[in-house]
């Protein structure tokens, strides 16, 4: 009977454990899907062009690290970057490495027995979650995802009180303090199935204020969660372009590297960090943030060496020819199936005009036409796709739709048509604008040149945001859609006020460039009109656009 009220103990207490770190992943995702769905172009903006130097690309990927709670976030986002050619390899790698301290810095956080905050923070998440506005509801499940977390770090705690008098748990501890590789791969597996190295570290944390795990095994346990946490975002970009895996791969072996590199030495570096002024509680979020400074400190100077390293390691692929990827011609008979299709041709080509429109922000950036060489290949993908798309939902009219799926395939053949526009009066427009400043080795004003720079952002952004309507037809979204394109017509009129003005002041620069100045605002503005349009249908259907912009007499 002892022997099976004790098991029955043991099960209850594995359940508990096993319950609340399934509570902390299910905050985890919570915290990050609401940060997505608050700031997520505000995030991806930031990360996109804050990584000019390694300094602002540690601090991106820290900081974005420390918004979603996710380094394989931050990872899967800052490789799709490169593949775009938004960031630099070397300052991707650099990213990562911010993104491994932000994540040691959050289970700190997490440790530092701020538990008490729990409530307050779910009271306050569901309050802000019940509001209509889409980013204040993202919001709330941020914060409602860190009370989860808090709360789960409480619920681990109490789980794990029984296990100090644990024998079974003593003798498996004794087990792992002999073969350290093992449990080393232990933890990896643990971080690698939970998709996160902070829920492996605040388990071992959990585990270890019970007094029963030595400092050394609990470093080994620290470096295994490290390991594992960096496979996710590796297999996960498998399917990408060989830029992106460079990213991930670069990050693994840097990871793997440190952990080959501290293993032998476990018990020295395990009595050091004893030494740290902070509660013997704290242990494992203590090796976990010492363990990812100290791997930032060497492998930021090689950053470089590993980016030339991993791309003789996997080598770029000979790139397709200009076919479209997803126009599946034996699919027309399921309409539903063949407008998917041609909705993710078309994504391809809103990314293919994102790449244009990075490029062309880049040469006005830098005052490099290089960036530009590729526009007129991408143009001509676009011109090619964006027809492809149209032909092939003709098709599908043919055989018959109903009147809900003949509505969608207009609004992706109106997007594509818009999408192709924005392609030639970049083209057309922008690019011709750019080589006959640079050529000519003409400056903007300073204050004008800032002018454009936010323009060229801001429509880089809009883009983003249509691409995400155009999928969700998400009504909110649309809404502030359009009110983009006011501020759009704001900050053209004011731009142009303040060039004028400029010019009356008889100020050099101005006068040099005035036709260019107002060129460039008058595309980027027209650019912004076609990409607002991809709100029209949705608002119209919803009955909230009117036909005319005149004010009634009446």
């Amino acid at each position: 009977m002892m022997e099976m009220a004790g098991l029955m103990n043991s099960t209850v207490v594995m359940i508990n454990l096993f319950g609340a770190v399934a509570l902390l992943i299910f905050g985890l995702s919570q915290v990050k899907d609401g940060v997505s769905r608050a700031f997520g172009a505000r995030l991806r903006s930031g990360l996109s062009t804050g990584t000019r130097t390694g300094p602002r690309s540690f601090l991106s990927g820290f900081l974005a690290t420390l918004a979603l709670q996710s380094s394989t976030a931050t990872a899967l986002m800052a490789a799709s970057f490169v593949e775009r050619d938004f960031i630099k390899p070397r300052m991707a790698q650099v990213v990562l490495l911010g993104a491994n301290v932000g994540t040691a810095v959050t289970a700190w956080i997490v440790g530092f027995g701020i538990s008490w905050l729990s409530p307050v923070l779910i009271l306050a998440g569901i309050g802000f979650y019940r509001s209509s506005s889409t980013s204040r509801q993202g919001l709330g499940a941020a914060l409602l995802g860190i009370g989860i977390m808090l709360l789960s770090l409480h619920l681990m705690s109490a789980a794990t009180e029984p296990l100090r008098q644990s024998t079974a748990l003593l003798a498996f501890i004794g087990l792992l303090d002999n073969a350290w590789p093992v449990a080393l791969v232990l933890t990896a597996a643990i971080a690698f199935i939970s998709s996160s190295s902070l829920a492996a570290v605040v388990l071992i944390l959990s585990i270890g204020a019970t007094g029963a795990i030595p400092a050394d095994l609990m470093l080994v346990l620290v470096l295994g969660a490290n390991l594992g946490g960096a496979v996710p975002p590796f297999i996960a970009s498998l399917g990408g372009d060989a830029s992106a895996r460079r990213v991930t791969l670069g990050n693994l072996i840097v990871r793997g590297l440190g952990c080959l590199a501290v293993l032998p030495f476990a018990g020295y570096a395990g009595a050091w960090l004893e030494r740290i002024p902070t509660p013997a509680s704290m242990f494992a979020v203590d090796a976990h943030l010492a363990f990812n400074l100290a791997l930032a400190a060497v492998a930021w100077p090689l950053s470089s060496l590993l980016s030339s390293w991993m791309a003789q390691l996997i080598p770029q692929e000979v790139k397709p020819d200009f076919a479209p990827k997803y126009l599946d011609r034996e699919e027309l008979s399921t309409p539903v199936m063949a407008l998917t299709n041609a909705t993710r041709e078309v994504l391809g080509v809103g990314d293919l005009i994102e790449r244009m429109l990075a490029r062309t922000s880049h040469a006005l950036r830098s005052n490099d036409m290089g960036p530009l060489a590729e526009i007129g290949q991408l143009e001509r993908r676009v011109d090619m796709l964006q027809q492809e798309v149209k032909v092939y939902l003709s098709q599908l009219a043919r055989i018959g739709l109903a009147e809900e799926e003949s509505r969608r395939s207009i609004h992706i053949i109106d997007y594509a048509i818009n999408l192709e526009h924005i392609g030639d009066i970049i083209e057309k427009g922008l690019v011709p604008q750019l080589i006959k400043k640079i050529s000519l080795g003409l400056t903007f004003s300073e204050e004008g040149h800032a002018e454009l720079r936010r323009l060229m952002d801001l429509t880089l952004d809009n883009l983003r945001v249509a691409q995400t309507i155009f999928v969700t037809r998400d009504s909110g979204l649309a809404r502030q859609m359009m009110e983009v394109k006011v501020e759009v017509r704001r900050m053209e009129k004011d731009s142009a006020e303040r060039h004028l003005r400029r010019l009356q002041e008889g100020l050099l620069e101005s006068l040099q460039t005035s036709s260019l100045h107002l060129d460039l605002l008058r595309d980027l503005k027209r650019i912004n009109a076609h990409v607002v349009s991809v709100a029209h249908p949705i608002l119209d259907e919803g009955g909230l656009l009117v036909e005319s912009r005149l004010r009634s007499s009446a």
